[in-house]
């Protein structure tokens, strides 16, 4: 029978249902339960054991049999959720976007029905802003380490001393480029966008996703990848719109196209290029060298999330190192904790594309802030799509 702690002293049969009525009236916090049953330390005991820290929520709440989580294409292991599935019996449904304003636009809509969503960086403070993000309980994150994560990739996700988002990754932008259908090699996005309408005619990808398709052709002028300026917002539009008949489709889910031989260069994240180019060697990863993003992907939780306790329980369960490896082994993209890091091989750590040289790093910009609400950029967008 478990023993109370507090007094090391064995808890009677009659004493552990009054503490359990007690939890369920509220007159005691769930802590205070699992610390005098003595619960709390049984389940750290077996975390130990086994290798993980499950969070409380697993021992103590009702976590349902479903949850959703809004996230990226590619972007997990389907593994993950199938053994999170057997391990707490909760069903994962994945929905996947393919911008940060498509998730803003469902959030502030309600209602999302996600428990769980995965933001870039440049969007949290957005997030708090509006009121549609919550404050993160840490006590139900055992399995993080603030200590492990590399500071560079995770600053965002606190806000005044509270901590909102954690980070499930970083990358870059660049672009993916098949070099058997196009040779000749390329190093910038001013050869990215002459090609699209050259030798790449009809067989180009870009992103739907403003940050990106906008910042990427204001790099082609030398501007910065965030520019709310109207005279360079105009030059950028002048090229996408003279861009458009060319393209073969503009999309985020770039990888079927890129797979099947229809598309032959493509607008390109970190780990979609890591993957392409793991699986179709002559698919090669470049960062154009006038500079572009550089972007942390968090793990968030909305407001109005309508199973916070299997949020809660996911989310710690994606931030053991044991669970994390295997994830970034499956979508490739760069991690921030050191933790995970240790696990990974060799191979992994030495690929370019996933940890490409300080100097191609240096003029990345992380996205603004004030990008993602920009009216300016929207219309642009909306204008470009349409054409």
């Amino acid at each position: 029978m478990p023993k109370s702690y507090r007094d090391g002293l064995p808890i009677s049969p009659e004493k552990f249902v009054d503490q359990l009525m007690r939890l369920k009236r509220g007159s005691i916090s769930r802590r205070d339960f699992l610390g005098l049953t003595g619960l709390g330390v049984a389940t750290a005991v077996m975390a130990r054991e086994l290798g993980i820290m499950p969070t409380p929520a697993f021992a103590a709440e009702n976590l349902g049999d479903r949850m959703s989580i809004a996230t990226w294409p590619n972007y997990h292991d389907p593994q993950t959720f199938e053994n999170f599935k057997a391990e707490t019996g909760v069903a994962v449904e994945v929905n996947v976007f393919g911008s940060n304003e498509e998730m803003l636009a469902k959030l502030q809509a309600g209602g999302s029905g996600w428990s769980l969503f995965v933001p870039t960086n440049y969007t949290i403070s957005t997030y708090k802003k509006l009121g549609i993000i919550e404050p993160l309980d840490m006590a139900k994150l055992a399995n993080f380490d603030g200590k492990s994560e590399d500071s560079r990739f995770t600053a965002e996700g606190t806000i005044d001393g509270t901590i909102y988002a954690v980070p499930k990754n970083w990358g870059t932008t660049g672009f993916a480029v098949n070099t058997k259908k196009l040779a000749k090699p390329m190093s910038s996005w001013k050869e990215f966008w002459d090609t699209a309408m050259a030798e790449g005619d009809g067989r180009t990808m870009v992103h739907d996703y403003q940050l990106t398709t906008i910042g990427n052709a204001l790099k082609y002028y030398g501007y910065s990848f965030n520019s709310l300026k109207q005279d360079e917002l105009a030059k950028a539009e002048e090229l996408l719109l003279k861009v458009k008949p060319h393209l073969f489709a503009v999309s985020s889910d770039y990888q079927p196209g890129m797979r099947a031989g229809d598309a032959w260069m493509t607008m390109c994240w970190t780990n979609d290029g890591a993957q392409l180019h793991r699986d179709i060697p002559e698919i090669a990863y470049v960062l154009g060298k006038e500079g572009g993003e550089i972007w942390t992907d968090f793990y968030a939780i909305p407001k109005d999330a309508p199973n916070k306790p299997a949020g809660y329980a996911l989310l710690n369960y994606l931030m053991n190192p044991k669970v994390a490896v295997k994830e970034h082994l499956a979508n490739g993209a760069p991690c921030t904790d050191a933790r995970v890091n240790a696990l990974l091989p060799k191979e992994v750590l030495d690929n370019p594309i996933l940890y490409p040289a300080a100097d191609l790093l240096k003029p990345l910009e992380f996205g603004a802030a004030a990008t993602l609400t920009d009216p300016g950029r929207a219309e642009l967008m909306a204008r470009f799509k349409s054409a």
